[in-house]
């Protein structure tokens, strides 16, 4: 059968190549066309990429303002492309502006659609709900707490695990020994702290300063930022010159294997480092427009994955004005080894990782989509 698949960040296009490897395991005979990324691009051919999705990833309220007429033209060009190709099914993933206007105009054509790792309706824009009820075929969900909610709203969501957990399973393969990381990236012998500032420019922007000064009051330990291949190094250049923080690229899981805390933006990077055990404080900040507008519409007590999951507080977030010297000293001496919360931390992520399940979503997601795929042609 013919796929088309849709991810619009770094996220989507990891979960997106397993996805594809498990939909391969189901039906050898696949074939695959897609926006997403190197890593899609690797499971189904550089030559069936449409879209690289570092050309589409725009974040944030005024971000998006500022380049509509570029996403307005992608979409047009999205649905030429799907039109052309004619899948026996889009499979949409996460990326919920974008997609759910891919969704109606598959909807209106014709063309059966999935939806892998739903839009976060439950946190925000609970309007999304109405547009997955119209639009989508299949709902897949990968957060536990997810069936129940959307099964409230009248659509029954398919959860068969987190594919985060597949990623890990395959990372942990390769990861190295701290003597060997800190050989090969150039680093001393004091422990690490991870810093994990976002995958977007935006994001480092309002985000790294803050952490960079955090770093002035921990001269035991050195400061590392987890940078990513899709910015130039460039972007984070400014704000560590002159500091002690070091740079790593492309080596996340790496880097917080051989950490003993980690300040992480908020997204999937708190479930990530969570689940690899290591204990982490949420630190984010972002224009003022974007908050304010981002305050009226949230709609949970939470903003990290991991307190979301678990429904209650296991990692501190401090936001935009919480984000402050004195509460992040206090937080991080508190998690770091010998806090006050370190211990307590580690048995809240057993508990997380309990909920979330091991690995094999990809898979199992693959499977189930072959099989309903041919139950719905009959």
């Amino acid at each position: 059968m013919k796929y088309y698949l849709i991810a619009g960040e770094a996220s989507g296009d990891l979960h997106g190549a397993n996805l594809m490897k498990g939909l391969l395991k189901a039906d050898p005979q696949a074939r695959f066309r897609f926006w997403g990324g190197d890593k899609m691009a690797a499971v189904g051919g550089a030559e069936n990429l449409a879209m690289h999705y570092k050309k589409a990833s725009f974040m944030g309220f005024v971000e998006i303002a500022k380049n509509l007429r570029t996403i307005l033209g992608q979409i047009a060009a999205c649905k030429e492309d799907v039109a052309a190709y004619r899948p026996d099914v889009l499979i949409l993933i996460d990326y919920a502006g974008f997609n759910l206007r891919m969704a109606k105009f598959a909807k209106e054509n014709g063309i059966p659609t999935y939806y892998y790792i739903a839009p976060k309706a439950w946190a925000w824009k609970e309007s999304r709900v109405e547009k997955i009820r119209k639009y989508v075929d299949r709902l897949f969900v990968i957060f536990p707490f997810e069936t129940a909610w959307f099964r409230r709203h009248g659509i029954e969501a398919i959860y068969e695990g987190n594919p985060l957990m597949d990623a890990i399973a395959e990372r942990r393969q390769n990861l190295q020994p701290y003597a060997r990381f800190i050989e090969e990236n150039g680093l001393d012998d004091r422990p690490i702290v991870a810093l994990l500032a976002g995958s977007r420019r935006s994001e480092i922007k309002f985000n790294l300063p803050f952490m960079v000064e955090l770093s002035a009051e921990f001269s035991q330990y050195q400061f590392v930022v987890a940078g990513v291949s899709w910015l130039d190094r460039e972007v984070y250049a400014p704000y560590l010159a002159g500091s002690d923080v070091r740079y790593v690229c492309d080596k996340t899981y790496e880097l917080l294997a051989v950490s003993d805390a980690a300040v992480v933006t908020s997204g999937t990077a708190t479930l990530e480092t969570a689940l690899l055990g290591v204990p982490e404080m949420v630190c984010y900040r972002r224009d003022l427009p974007t908050m304010l507008i981002g305050k009226m519409f949230l709609k949970t007590k939470y903003v990290s994955l991991v307190n979301l999951v678990l429904d209650r507080e296991c990692v501190r977030e401090l936001l935009q004005y919480q984000m402050n010297m004195p509460n992040a000293t206090a937080e991080l001496r508190a998690i770091l080894p010998g806090g006050a919360k370190h211990d307590r931390m580690i048995s809240d992520y057993a508990e997380l990782g309990r909920l979330i399940g091991g690995s094999g979503a990809s898979d199992r997601v693959g499977a189930r989509m072959v099989e309903l795929l041919k139950e719905d042609k009959k």
